[in-house]
């Protein structure tokens, strides 16, 4: 049974396609507007010279079940693949060298004292304050950046060495910017509630048997395509979408219908079609840029052991090159036998061409690596704006959305921009936006 209302959806990346597949499993049909040509937003998977390359998303991870439970509904179970974590190690540029990233750290925090101990990362200082965070009592503080937490636990170093390079790569953001509170609510927790981080996390600490990420055998393109494939009444308009009003929204010029409206695009985005307050609080959320540049090696001009997952660079010693990461260490089925595969992380949105960002991503990765190796095949995929920051008073802009939206229930707002930057979250919003509009009482099969 279809429903009569009119649901329009704009955004056809993964939150959008999933709020669409949720609904069309109950007969609720939607439109759903995409302006660019293709589908999946920030997922891209290509295949090039036998190498699977993901020029956005890679995997999420594990550990939150949203994105894996739409993959098995889906009937992509048996394509799900788990990241090597036998080879998981980081390492950090540090004094044009690459020191490896302390063994027993959940993220920026040490549980065990050993492997930081006898670490060539962190000066005799950094151990110390590490050491002596065990003994910190539970205190509460207001809203604050994570440079100021996590300097305030083990020092300025282990923000820039630890803090900075692990986030960089997830927010592109600045942590003397990014809320503690909203990047990392869970340490938060445990500062209110142990004192120490290190005491909260080996105390909360879940053993987990199964790999820290997950993709598809194929790349994340497969979960597009299968979205895609299964969305039933949903149909597509590709297009701009220019204006949302109460029941209505203009598209390509033309006026459609919308009895219930789902945002799954970026807040910025977001906040070009609304107006007032509501439009008002979206651009308040800042947004960063990201490139990502692949490099497809003949193995055997690629010297280098390339153990671990790859390495990254702190701010303080960065040219330009944030990260790299030795995709066929990280994920199985990405590269033949023949071929290693590089993804190599940018900030920002730089003017730069295309060659000359190629350009870097070999030079520096060579010098750090100690290579002269050219690869046979790149590819550029530039995101600008693509990355929200949670900036302090992240936590007081969301409260406020909540409010303004109590006067639109018409309105959903879903995607990474709110209350989760991952794969899993973006599912998770959509889901729940999904169910409450299946619930509502014109719904069909609502209860009364």
């Amino acid at each position: 049974m279809s429903s009569s209302r009119n649901i329009v959806i704009i955004g056809g990346g993964v939150s959008g396609l999933s709020a669409a597949y949720y609904l069309s499993k109950s007969g609720i049909r939607a439109t759903l507007i995409e302006a660019q040509p293709s589908l999946g937003g920030t997922i891209r998977t290509e295949g090039i010279d036998g190498c699977t390359v993901e020029g956005g998303p890679d995997s999420f991870l594990a550990a939150k079940p949203w994105a894996l439970d739409l993959i098995r509904d889906l009937g992509l179970e048996d394509q799900v693949i788990g990241s090597r974590d036998s080879l998981r190690r980081t390492l950090i540029w540090k004094g044009e060298r690459l020191v490896p990233f302390p063994d027993g750290m959940q993220l920026m925090v040490p549980t065990r004292i050993g492997p930081v101990l006898s670490s060539r990362l962190l000066s005799a200082r950094t151990k110390w304050r590490m050491g002596m965070d065990f003994f910190r009592r539970p205190r509460t503080y207001p809203d604050r950046s994570v440079s100021e937490f996590i300097g305030d636990h083990f020092g300025q170093e282990a923000v820039d060495y630890i803090a900075e390079p692990l986030l960089a790569g997830v927010y592109g953001g600045d942590p003397a910017e990014l809320s503690a509170p909203s990047v990392l609510p869970k340490f938060v927790e445990y500062e209110s509630k142990y004192g120490s981080l290190s005491r909260g996390v080996i105390e909360n600490l879940k053993r987990s048997e199964g790999p820290i990420f997950q993709t598809l055998k194929g790349g994340l393109g497969q979960w597009i395509d299968a979205l895609r494939g299964k969305l039933g009444p949903a149909s597509i308009i590709q297009g701009r979408a220019e204006t949302v009003e109460p029941g209505r929204v203009r598209v390509n010029g033309e006026w459609l219908t919308a009895d219930q409206t789902i945002l799954a695009c970026g807040a910025n985005v977001s906040a070009s079609l609304l107006t007032g307050e509501l439009s008002h609080v979206l651009r308040a959320i800042p947004y960063s840029s990201a490139v990502i540049v692949a490099l497809g090696f003949r193995r055997g001009e690629f010297q280098h052991p390339s153990k671990g997952f790859g390495f990254l660079v702190p701010k303080r010693e960065r040219k330009h090159l944030m990260a790299c990461t030795w995709v066929g260490n990280k994920f199985p089925f990405r590269a033949p036998d023949d071929m290693t595969l590089l993804r190599c992380f940018f900030g920002g949105d730089p003017v730069e061409s295309d060659e000359q960002l190629v350009a870097w991503a070999v030079e520096e990765s060579g010098t750090i690596l100690g290579l002269r190796a050219q690869p046979v095949f790149s590819r550029v995929n530039r995101w600008p704006n693509s990355m929200p920051q949670y900036t302090v008073g992240h936590a007081s802009r969301m409260a406020e959305l909540q409010q303004e939206l109590r006067g639109r229930p018409d309105l959903h707002l879903i995607g990474n921009a709110y209350s989760g930057i991952g794969l899993p979250d973006c599912v998770r919003l959509a889901k729940q936006t999904a169910e409450s509009i299946i619930a509502s009482p014109d719904s069909p099969g609502a209860s009364s």
